[in-house]
């Protein structure tokens, strides 16, 4: 996924990628063939001392991102930081308490927010093309996550939880879709796999006016099969999204919806390409336009709450209790 970070700023036409930092030597000889005039090497370190660097993207395993990302503000870096933002909320209260004592940016990445597909659900909700929002179905049936780096994805200590790895996406879309309501009590179920982690997942999330979301998610499956779905008082919408694997450049999608006012259901065109490979470009010019304002695309506080009711989720798997929810910021 780093390859794809640095070949996405390496054709932004408003921002420059000028340093990486690589896990190996392999990987560091790979980037050098891509990327010929970017100064490459195998030290962090090295690059958060270049003058040049203003912004540091960092696409790291789970228990990276918190240390790497101060290493990096202390430097006097604005951060670019994969979701999650830790494994755990006192890594993110960690993170949180040295951003906060500085002057830099950081902003969190969640590129579906820029998927003309996902953003034309939510400026449809929001524009009461359904109505009130009842109900919302967000379900992804795909292959195993693949092990990672020296298979950090399946060490618990790295990793926290796969909550945080994809079905953050969707909670994340669920909270956007919704807002500014905000979920009250959170249920979930799951079975475990033979490395012990949720390998099916299935949270409902119950917010105060009586509508509901589900996230549900398999890793026993095949290729990867988006499927979201959304009610209102006056309309629906369904959208699917389907590829060999998640970032392919050959998806199929849809959005298919029976607004307001209609008789009947249409399909919705969609003038740009939908899948992550597209959106991570859009995202991250967005979000380093924002850093050059002094905003944040996607601010800390939001992503502690966001990481926080993802591991709320988890408790319910664990507890196989109905979890209350303290009031939580959306953006």
């Amino acid at each position: 996924w780093g390859q794809v970070h640095a070949a996405s700023l390496s054709q932004s036409k408003r921002h420059s990628l000028v340093a990486i930092a690589c896990h190996s030597a392999e990987s560091a000889q790979k980037a050098a063939s891509s990327h010929l005039d970017v100064f490459i090497t195998t030290e962090a370190r090295e690059l958060f001392q270049r003058h040049e660097v203003d912004v540091v993207d960092i696409v790291l395993p789970t228990h990276l991102h918190v240390p790497m990302a101060i290493e990096a503000l202390r430097a006097g870096k604005h951060v670019l930081l994969e979701k999650p933002m830790a494994g755990t909320l006192e890594e993110c209260d960690t993170l949180l308490k040295e951003a906060n004592k500085r002057g830099q940016i950081l902003c969190f990445i969640h590129e579906l927010r820029c998927s003309p597909q996902w953003k034309w659900i939510h400026d449809t909700i929001h524009q009461g093309g359904i109505g009130s929002l009842r109900y919302c179905l967000f379900n992804l049936f795909r292959f195993p996550y693949r092990r990672g780096s020296a298979g950090w994805r399946y060490d618990q200590g790295k990793v926290g939880s796969w909550v945080l790895e994809e079905p953050i996406h969707f909670i994340d879309l669920m909270l956007w879709y919704a807002s500014p309501l905000a979920p009250t009590f959170v249920t979930a179920w799951g079975n475990p796999s033979s490395t012990g982690f949720t390998q099916d997942f299935t949270a409902v999330f119950e917010f105060p006016n009586g509508s509901y979301g589900v996230v549900s998610q398999t890793l026993s499956g095949f290729e990867h099969h988006q499927v979201v779905e959304i009610t209102g008082t006056e309309g629906a919408i369904r959208s699917l999204w389907s590829g060999a694997m998640d970032r392919t450049d050959k998806p199929e999608y849809s959005i298919t919806a029976q607004l307001r006012g209609e008789s009947g259901a249409t399909r919705v065109p969609l003038e740009e390409k939908s899948g992550e490979l597209f959106e991570i470009q859009k995202y991250l010019d967005s979000a380093l336009d924002g850093i050059e304002e002094g905003v944040s695309l996607y601010p800390p506080e939001a992503e502690r709450e966001l990481v926080r009711l993802c591991l709320e989720a988890e408790k319910a798997i664990i507890t196989k209790k109905r979890i209350p929810l303290s009031p939580l910021r959306t953006v």
